[in-house]
């Protein structure tokens, strides 16, 4: 069975998306309206064989967002986007970009790196 890839999402056989609900246990349901998150210049997951490409700074294929815009992570993140050429842009996050996470919750949780795992 051929692999069907499309931007943002990955599909493999063998494999099945985690969502957010088993990497994040977050109150607030993960709706990071008015959060802050890091835009970048299309790059694809370091994954091998993942068609994932992220758009945003992201961790398990998950938005990163942070609630201040000058949070020292958050900017310590653009400026390591900047430094790999991926043209960062710090924005306002907007559930139209996908599944978020917390950056601080992304910690908590061991700083997992891929949102998919296999069967």
């Amino acid at each position: 069975m051929e692999s069907e890839l499309r931007r943002g999402l990955a599909v493999a056989p063998g494999l099945d998306e985690q969502t957010e609900e088993e990497l994040w246990h977050e109150d607030d349901g993960n709706d990071h309206s008015g959060w802050f998150c890091v835009r970048t210049d299309p790059f694809p997951c370091p994954a091998p064989s993942c068609g994932f490409v992220a758009d945003f700074m992201t961790a398990a294929h998950l938005v990163l967002v942070w609630e201040e815009r000058d949070d020292p992570n958050l900017l310590w993140h653009a400026q390591r986007a900047k430094e790999v050429g991926r043209n960062p842009r710090i924005v306002g996050y907007e559930l139209s970009f996908g599944p978020s996470a917390s950056y601080y919750a992304w910690e908590a949780a061991g700083r997992p790196v891929h949102g998919v795992r296999r069967r």
